[in-house]
């Protein structure tokens, strides 16, 4: 008789297991802001990572898995006109002036100083990239894309911490999922405050499916 474990079916849009896909509640928006993620290829987390979920929730967006790529242009797969109408979620650490403290998501120039005319800076974006891993793993991408360093930075400032709670530990207090970040930005960028809502709320559903799932194990002998 075989021991053989059965293997897991997983969705083949999402790649996670049908246990923890969220798929149906995922309706994609005509975004205007491109949406670039770019994930670490030794990313692991299928069960919790929230790449490409995040991605699934727009039609004008592309997930790419890998290291480096020449530039923007070849990270999106198109021509890009102006790379300094793109932002990035930007890694290192940000001292945020009192002005800055009231806004979730804020422009930085090259010298990490707040842009003067914030809801300039942000409209003026076409594009926002995210990078996608562990904290070491982003650090990796962003250190090995120097076109990065074009684009503007972007820093959030999240008013909540992340809601992975002790799913999953985070470095920082400011650090959330890839999701939730793409959710605060997005929703700032597009002036939708609802896509911030309903991507919460998908995130929100696979974390229960997936404590739901440790409770259906069976007790270890």
């Amino acid at each position: 008789m075989s021991l053989e474990t059965p293997p897991i079916e997983t969705c083949p849009r999402c790649l996670k297991a049908m246990a923890l896909c969220v798929c149906a509640a995922i309706e994609p928006i005509a975004n205007r802001v491109f949406v670039l993620m770019l994930q670490h290829p030794q990313e692991q987390d299928r069960d919790l990572g929230t790449a490409r979920l995040a991605f699934l929730h727009f039609k004008n967006a592309a997930f790419k898995v890998g290291l480096s790529w020449p530039n923007l242009a070849k990270a999106v797969g198109r021509p890009v006109s102006d790379p300094k109408r793109w932002g990035v979620l930007y890694l290192g650490p940000a001292i945020l002036p009192p002005e800055a403290l009231g806004r979730d998501i804020v422009v930085l120039d090259r010298k990490g100083a707040l842009d003067p005319d914030q809801d300039k800076a942000l409209g003026e974006l076409e594009g926002v990239v995210l990078l996608d891993g562990t904290w070491s793993q982003a650090k990796a991408l962003w250190w090995r894309n120097a076109w990065l360093l074009k684009l503007r930075r972007v820093v959030l400032n999240p008013k909540a911490p992340s809601r992975y709670g002790k799913l999953r530990k985070e470095p920082r207090r400011e650090s959330v999922s890839t999701l939730e970040a793409t959710a605060i930005a997005m929703s700032r960028l597009e002036a939708r405050p609802d896509l911030q809502t309903r991507m919460i709320a998908c995130f929100d559903t696979l974390l229960q499916r997936y404590r739901d799932s440790k409770k259906s194990l069976p007790p270890a002998v």
